[in-house]
């Protein structure tokens, strides 16, 4: 009777979501599982809490800074 409950209620709750978000959510959970992927969110959130920057922005922000340092020795 539970059950029948649960899987009721969330037909009612997820009808609003269109096909795309319950893929997603659903593909987001598989990632998930990837040892490396939860080593590198952990990281990422570390680094996020003590630079509040990630590491793609810090990456970006170099590469740039590198790209305009090369650069402006070209000219």
């Amino acid at each position: 009777m539970k059950k029948i409950l649960l899987i009721g209620l969330l037909g009612i709750i997820t009808t609003g979501c269109s096909e795309f978000a319950l893929l997603a959510s659903g593909s987001s959970l598989a990632i998930s599982h990837n040892t490396y992927a939860k080593m590198y969110n952990g990281v990422d959130f570390l680094t996020v809490i003590t630079t509040e920057k990630s590491i793609k922005k810090h990456i970006y922000e170099n590469a740039i800074k590198h790209y305009e340092g090369f650069h402006s020795k070209l000219d």
